[in-house]
């Protein structure tokens, strides 16, 4: 079925019978008649395929062959492209795509939603990085910007997106962030943190800590965490939902189990139940790390955090340092990163690669290994 556009002569839409819809044109050129498909209907606008059909009349109507060169089509804007193809796809297979979201709202839209993706230039993406660079931005928040735009490209160009022929983000490069911080507690800080931890009026908040460093497993696998996933004969801990979307199993030390039987203990006192019923299975559907008042995972505990970080004289302590704390103290013992890499779940060693450090004792050890004999 071709359904013509009343505005535009020789311009119509072609419905397949599976459904599909093409933009056409029509027109006589060299007294024969021709037909150009412009591109599909699910991927440009009205607008954009009315102008490419408009260029190409123009050019038939002035005695110049139309297809002597190609129809500059524009594409879909950034912004149509990125809220009804792209977060749609994401959605689909990203469990963090609110964070894909919030910086396209937030940083990409507002300043590049307007342009079609077929005009966007690399000088058009270097202003876009220095516009958000002059508004206090990190080079860390730049970058992520820069990858969700040129990921949003790369799919453009394998999708066939009408107007877009390549990838203007591939010719610019990323900033240069040498500001990651990377925090390790040294022995005496984790002393001092784990006395302030204990002195917290938040009954949680000693076994969060611990278990974190005993760990290494991120804020969230730890809240979310479940009895039910505690393999006691194996020694392990199954994390069903990870950052990577695939099943992790960490193995648990001496002390992390026996911090497990102290909440185990702690449980069943607080529900009025003897050692046998908390052994039963009866805990098998509750949260390890709940909240006494609700019996639901913690949202947050930053106020308690925050007290306690602050007690122990380490106020830019973040919770996530924990797991960097729990690398350091590995490598520093003398283990591989290969093994690093397995007990933090990174699918990348490069990943792990930035925990690759040494004590200065480590330093001094090594270095005695080099006897000179003269």
């Amino acid at each position: 079925m071709e359904v013509f556009d009343p505005e535009l002569r020789g311009f119509y839409v072609d419905v397949l019978a599976s459904g599909r819809k093409s933009f056409r044109v029509r027109y006589r050129f060299d007294k024969k008649l021709r037909v150009v498909t412009l591109g599909d209907a699910s991927l440009m606008t009205l607008d954009e395929a009315r102008m490419g059909a408009r260029e190409l009349l123009r050019k038939a109507k002035a005695g110049t062959n139309p297809m002597a060169e190609p129809v500059h089509v524009l594409g879909p804007t950034i912004e149509a492209f990125f809220t009804e193809k792209y977060l749609p796809y994401i959605k689909s297979y990203k469990r963090s795509w609110d964070t894909d979201d919030s910086m396209m709202r937030n940083h990409l839209l507002p300043k590049l939603g307007s342009k079609h993706m077929g005009s966007l230039t690399p000088p058009d993406v270097a202003v876009f990085v220095e516009q958000m660079k002059a508004g206090g931005y990190a080079p860390g928040t730049c970058n992520r910007a820069l990858v969700l735009l040129r990921y949003g490209y790369t799919l453009a160009v394998r999708w066939k997106v009408p107007g877009v022929e390549t990838n203007p983000v591939k010719e610019v490069k990323n900033l240069l962030d040498d500001n990651k911080i990377e925090r390790f507690l040294t022995t005496e800080q984790t002393s001092r943190l784990l006395a302030a931890v204990r002195e917290s009026e938040s009954e949680m908040l000693p076994y969060i800590v611990l278990f974190l460093l005993y760990t290494g497993a991120r804020k969230r696998e730890v809240l979310d965490a479940k009895w039910a996933d505690v393999d006691w004969e194996r020694k392990s801990w199954r994390i069903p939902k990870t950052k990577s979307g695939k099943i992790r199993h960490i193995p648990l030390s001496t002390g992390a189990l026996q911090l497990l039987e102290s909440l185990k203990r702690l449980a069943g006192m607080a529900g009025g139940m003897n050692s046998t019923v908390a052994d039963s299975g009866d805990l098998a559907c509750r949260h390890i790390f709940a909240n006494p008042a609700t019996g639901l995972p913690y949202v947050s505990f930053f106020y308690s955090w925050d007290a306690a970080r602050i007690r122990a004289g380490l106020p830019d302590l973040r919770v996530h340092d924990l797991r960097h704390s729990f690398a350091s103290f590995l490598v520093n013992a003398g283990r591989s990163l290969y093994e690093v890499q397995e007990l933090l779940g990174h699918a990348d060693i490069r990943t792990t690669s930035r925990y690759a450090h040494l004590s200065r004792d480590r330093l001094f050890e090594a270095v005695e290994m080099v006897q000179v004999v003269g």
